[in-house]
């Protein structure tokens, strides 16, 4: 720009007569000013390159900063899926238990109910234990007593046989009559033959329980009236003798053959 004035000056001036020529110049007096300009433009240079290294440090500052927070979020992002990964292991650690406790739970009601089952199950078969012990204890006493009267009756007897058999074979052979087993031990077999007149080889039976004190008759053939059996039984129970007994059954088969 000096240069420019300069040479635009020195154009002007060429065309017309210096003043030096023509006569000494006001500005050759004045004195001369030096403005600094190089020391101005090179502390400018200076400021420059300190501003534009502050401004390149704020930029890594703030690059390095960005890169940190960056990092920072990354690891807390990081940390936040690990935290939320260990809450759902836990979650579901939590939901095994309680489905653990409520299956526990479950099998110790279903126990309970066993247990309760089963208590009033042994206080049902300890009441039936105590019944039978008591029915067994009856009929064992039941038994021991009808032991007893038939060991009695069967002493009764044998004693009485000894003063009948006279007279017991003499009413086989008269009354036709022979005696057989009924099959079972307190029971005889009393066998007619000869009644009737038509065939006298028909046979008629009855068989005599001797279980008990009284005689009884519980089956015959032919049959007869019970009514009229019971009367023949009731005179023979009074009396004690065996031959009412053969005599009057024999007149019952008479008559129900005749008849």
């Amino acid at each position: 720009m000096a240069s420019a004035f300069e040479s635009s000056l020195s154009s002007s001036m060429s065309g017309r007569p210096t003043m030096s020529a023509m006569a000494p110049s006001m500005a050759d007096s004045l004195p001369s000013i030096n403005f600094g300009f190089d020391e101005l433009r090179d502390r400018m240079a200076k400021f420059t390159a300190r501003f534009d290294a502050f401004i390149e440090q704020g930029r890594k500052r703030v690059l390095e900063e960005r890169n940190q927070f960056r990092m920072n979020v990354a690891e807390l992002q990081e940390d936040q899926r690990m935290k939320k990964k260990d809450i759902e292991i836990i979650q579901q650690k939590t939901n095994m238990h309680q489905q653990m406790m409520s299956k526990e739970e479950a099998e110790k009601r279903e126990m309970q109910a066993a247990i309760t089952s089963l208590s009033a199950q042994r206080d049902k078969n300890a009441a039936a234990r105590d019944a039978l012990k008591q029915q067994i204890a009856d009929t064992q006493r039941e038994i021991e007593a009808r032991l007893a009267a038939q060991r009695a009756h069967a002493q009764h007897m044998e004693a009485q046989s000894r003063f009948n058999v006279p007279e017991l074979d003499f009413w086989i052979s008269n009354l036709c009559l022979k005696i057989e087993g009924a099959g079972q031990t307190d029971r005889l077999k009393f066998v007619y033959s000869h009644i009737d007149e038509k065939d006298w080889e028909r046979e008629a039976w009855f068989e005599l329980c001797t279980a008990s004190r009284d005689y009884d008759v519980r089956h015959c053939r032919p049959k007869l009236e019970r009514e009229k059996v019971d009367r023949v039984l009731e005179r023979v129970n009074e009396t004690r003798e065996l031959a009412t007994l053969l005599k009057g059954m024999r007149e019952l088969f008479a008559e129900a053959m005749k008849s």
